[in-house]
């Protein structure tokens, strides 16, 4: 199986990107793992609504040049459905018995996902109601995937 983890900006901190590196290799035995980030948009502190928008826009527009026709697309929204880690793999699992061999999870910039990328999600999936920063994100996501793995495998990582 093969999973992009696609994000807008970039990870600046160092301990994230170990974090990361961290997972991608504990991933190699059961799945390749690439990431993939897009540029972001600079957000002016007192942005209006419509510029927002057009922010918004225009890192949709990077991320919907990297998505290929035949991915399954996830992507990170707080609306999205809650899922325990166990169902978590049960899905990944499921989609793999299906043949879905390019699973694309979304991670937007600061100002969340536009909706023409939400429009393109095969699934939409929340972590929590809580905000966290994109960068963190990409290591909680990354450590959930090994975890799904892991549960798949019969491993005790889970508990």
């Amino acid at each position: 199986m093969n999973i992009t983890i696609l994000a807008v900006g970039k990870v600046k901190e160092s301990f994230y990107r170990e974090a990361l590196s961290e997972y991608q290799k504990r991933l190699g035995r059961y799945c390749h793992l690439e990431i993939v980030e897009v540029a972001d948009e600079p957000v002016p502190e007192k942005a209006s609504p419509a510029e927002e928008e057009l922010i918004k826009e225009k890192e949709a527009q990077r991320i919907l040049k990297r998505l290929r026709e035949n991915s399954f697309v996830i992507t990170l929204e707080i609306a999205g459905k809650r899922l325990d880690s166990e169902k978590f793999a049960k899905k990944l699992e499921n989609l793999a018995l299906a043949g879905k061999s390019q699973l694309v999870f979304v991670i937007g910039g600061s100002l969340g996902l536009h909706a023409s990328v939400s429009a393109q999600a095969d699934l939409k999936l929340s972590f929590s109601d809580l905000t966290f920063p994109h960068q963190l994100m990409r290591v909680i996501l990354a450590e959930q995937i090994y975890r799904a793995f892991r549960i798949i495998s019969g491993a005790p990582y889970h508990k």
